[in-house]
């Protein structure tokens, strides 16, 4: 097979639909690994939360078997990931959306902690462990099938596919890697842009074919723009980026008391205990990646008061903190999208004037802006999250002040030196 990848100037259009075979491929093997895990996790999350409260006479919503059931969850995969093989890959404070291919030998042990945290309760989602999953698995098999494929294209390919699996549409990993593309010298854009989309056009059919999950929640279409929504939606922004930016902040002083304590095992049941006893505060709606829950939240909404409303979307807060510090496996974009939601929620709820779509999606917008740090996903997820194009006119002007707020502050990530390992076991 020709390099296609490294060939010299820009790739002939039989250059790029080379690719599109292990795109296609990559594509439908990243979805079938996200269907595959997630469904697990919802069958185990179903025994903890649903059969066994049920066959204890226990109710579902109540504190203590939230507390025991996140406690629990806790100690098991603090276990993992201080005792298994692989000790579930790196620590993900330190990780980002996409990184470096993992040795298939850390696969095992992140599948088992990824499951465990979503089946439980924890609040965090999928993303970035089944990227890192996906990519690891289509690193190994490109280079043994398709190995004039680059490691890098192969790493792009994965992503891409998982990201357009995971939110059941190409879009967001076409703007995602657009803003990659752009960064990296040389060559046309759509040229680097052709086999990710194509991989990730491949994952999002593949989801679609089995029900892919629907982002929006239920809020009233955005039938009359007006100038004052600029205003207020720049307003909800700047508040939910600000509650964002505090957790940011407050996150490298998390992770080290949790990383003083002896080992992953204590560290991850106490963060599995703080996660109990603020789920207990907040209720069961705080729990869990945030998809379902925030539907929830926007449709029980309008018989909770504005307080209520505050304390939900702070608990939410606190738990994203605690839950991606202390070492459980998971992403941090899907409980920003809830926080961002419930921001909205809060605004609408204390100054009704302010169209319910206009207030949702521009707090989707300011808290997955802080947290993900990129332009175009965070007006992707903010769109998407109310499903009404006509609303990206006013987020499109709302995100220019909102940048120059979070342009050089400090990222939801913990840098640590190259070869140096935490005191929990994990790199």
């Amino acid at each position: 097979m020709t390099d296609v990848a490294h060939a010299p100037g820009n790739p002939t259009a039989a250059r790029l639909a080379a690719l599109a075979v292990p795109a296609i491929a990559v594509g439908v093997g990243c979805a079938v690994t996200l269907i595959a895990l997630s469904t697990v996790a919802a069958r185990l999350q179903d025994l903890l939360w649903t059969v066994l409260p049920e066959s204890l006479g226990v109710a579902t919503e109540s504190r203590w078997w939230t507390f025991g059931v996140l406690t629990a969850i806790g100690m098991a995969v603090g276990l993992v990931v201080w005792k298994i093989p692989g000790h579930a890959g790196p620590d993900p404070a330190t990780t980002g959306l996409v990184g470096s291919p993992l040795p298939l030998s850390v696969l095992p042990s992140l599948a088992v902690a990824i499951v465990l945290g979503l089946a439980g309760g924890v609040s965090l989602g999928p993303e970035n462990p089944i990227i890192a999953i996906n990519t690891a698995l289509t690193v190994w098999v490109v280079a043994r099938v398709w190995r004039a494929v680059p490691i890098e294209v192969a790493v792009a390919l994965a992503a891409a596919a998982t990201i357009g699996a995971m939110f059941g549409t190409p879009v967001a990993a076409a703007l995602l890697f657009t803003e990659m593309a752009a960064s990296t010298a040389g060559g046309r854009v759509w040229d680097k842009l052709f086999a990710p989309l194509v991989a990730a056009a491949a994952g999002a059919l593949t989801m679609d074919a089995f029900g892919q999950p629907i982002f929006a929640v239920n809020v009233p279409p955005y039938a009359e723009p007006a100038l004052v929504d600029l205003v207020s939606g720049t307003v909800i922004a700047l508040a939910a980026a600000l509650l964002c930016l505090a957790a940011v902040y407050a996150f490298p002083i998390a992770h080290d008391l949790f990383h003083r304590l002896p080992n992953p095992l204590i560290a991850i049941t106490v963060g599995g205990a703080l996660l109990g006893i603020l789920g207990a505060i907040g209720g069961t709606i705080t729990l869990f990646k945030g998809l379902d829950e925030m539907k929830r939240l926007t449709d029980d909404a309008a018989g909770m008061s504005t307080g209520q409303l505050l304390l939900v979307t702070v608990v939410k807060t606190a738990a994203l903190l605690i839950a991606a510090s202390c070492g459980f496996r998971g992403g941090r974009i899907f409980p920003a999208v809830f926080i961002g939601v419930g921001a909205g929620l809060v605004a609408h709820s204390a100054v009704a004037s302010i169209p319910l779509a206009v207030a949702v999606s521009a707090g989707v917008l300011g808290s997955v802006l802080v947290v993900a740090r990129d332009g175009w996903l965070a007006l992707f997820m903010a769109t998407a999250t109310v499903g009404d194009i006509r609303i990206l006119p006013v987020l499109c002007i709302v995100v220019l002040p909102l940048w120059l707020l979070v342009a050089n502050r400090r990222e939801m990530l913990i840098a640590v030196p190259a070869g140096e390992q935490s005191r929990n076991g994990t790199t």
